[in-house]
């Protein structure tokens, strides 16, 4: 599995000017500094994993890590599908006081386990893309089209809003939900291999 190579996106960034941007260049490198390295981690958490392994539950109605790579891909697909929805109503920079947190704020709290949070069922696995190794595709292709949409968008990411159920989020704050959405399961991945029951290969 090939890592992104975050040096050539960076260096992509110097082709931008901020006369051509909307995002600063400190913003549009933290989204792709922060996409990377979870796209980095879960392959890292996953790499070399055997079928039982993927496959095992320390409880019949806990996920598996096969099912919470799944949940990654699915969130990945919905997270980014919000983010582009909020572009689609016109900016509104009179509900800038609605945003509590701030960036940082938010990749805290996201990979926070401590807080748990019920899925929806559109971002529950069902098997949806057929094989794991399909499943692992599906993320690694959309996490590398939604970095290329960080590194090339003039949108107006700061002006447009998700409304989440613990807060309103601007755009921007979207993309970096999505990317510590994915490290908050790396988390959950690494607790699975931590039980005292999981296969040795």
């Amino acid at each position: 599995m090939k890592k992104l190579i975050l040096p050539f996106l960076v260096f992509a960034l110097v082709s931008f000017t901020t006369s051509n941007v909307k995002l600063t260049d400190f913003e549009r490198e933290k989204a792709v500094k922060e996409m990377t390295k979870t796209h980095d981690l879960l392959l890292d958490a996953v790499a070399g994993l055997s079928d039982e392994q993927l496959n095992f539950k320390s409880s019949p109605d806990s996920w598996s890590i096969a099912e919470c790579v799944e949940h990654i891909a699915i969130s990945e697909n919905n997270i980014f599908g919000m983010q582009q929805g909020t572009l689609k109503t016109p900016a509104d920079p009179s509900k800038r006081d609605q945003v509590k947190m701030t960036d940082d704020q938010i990749l805290e709290m996201i990979v926070d386990r401590s807080t748990k949070f019920k899925t929806q069922e559109p971002f529950e696995p069902t098997g949806k893309y057929g094989t794991y190794a399909a499943t692992l595709d599906e993320f690694k292709n959309r996490r590398i089209e939604n970095i290329d949409y960080v590194v090339n968008t003039d949108d107006d990411l700061r002006n447009h809003y998700m409304e989440l159920p613990f807060g309103v989020l601007d755009a921007y704050q979207g993309l970096l939900f999505m990317s510590a959405h994915t490290e908050r399961h790396v988390r959950q991945i690494e607790e699975i291999m931590s039980d005292e029951n999981f296969p040795e290969e």
